[in-house]
């Protein structure tokens, strides 16, 4: 079955940096819409970073500057580079396939990776 396999995350000083990785397997990954959600208990997930199949990408206007998505469809990877992290960045990250065929929305999740911004 079609796996997301997110890896890097960890604690982290804030002002630091960390890099999530997403990588997939059992898709066609250069069909798919890739996204970072993060979620906090209690809290509806959030959209942070998202990025087209073409490549193209946007991101939360909390993220901005700080955070980059990007993509390698050779390795069926998408990274999430995190950097001047905050404690509100603390949160379970998850990774998100989507693709849309005609009335149907194909939609993957990864397990999620816990980033914890702290001194």
């Amino acid at each position: 079955q079609v796996q997301l396999v997110e890896s890097g995350g960890g604690l982290v000083q804030p002002g630091g940096s960390l890099r999530l990785s997403c990588a997939a397997s059992r898709i066609t990954f250069n069909q798919y819409h890739m996204n970072w959600y993060r979620q906090n208990p209690g809290k509806q997930r959030e959209l942070v970073a998202a990025i087209t199949s073409g490549g193209s990408t946007d991101y939360a206007d909390s993220v901005k500057g700080r955070f980059t998505v990007s993509r390698d469809n050779s390795k069926n990877t998408v990274w999430l580079q995190m950097s001047s992290l905050k404690p509100e960045d603390t949160a379970i990250y998850y990774c998100n396939g989507r693709r849309t065929v005609g009335a149907t929305t194909l939609d993957y999740w990864g397990q999620g990776a816990q980033v914890t911004v702290s001194s």
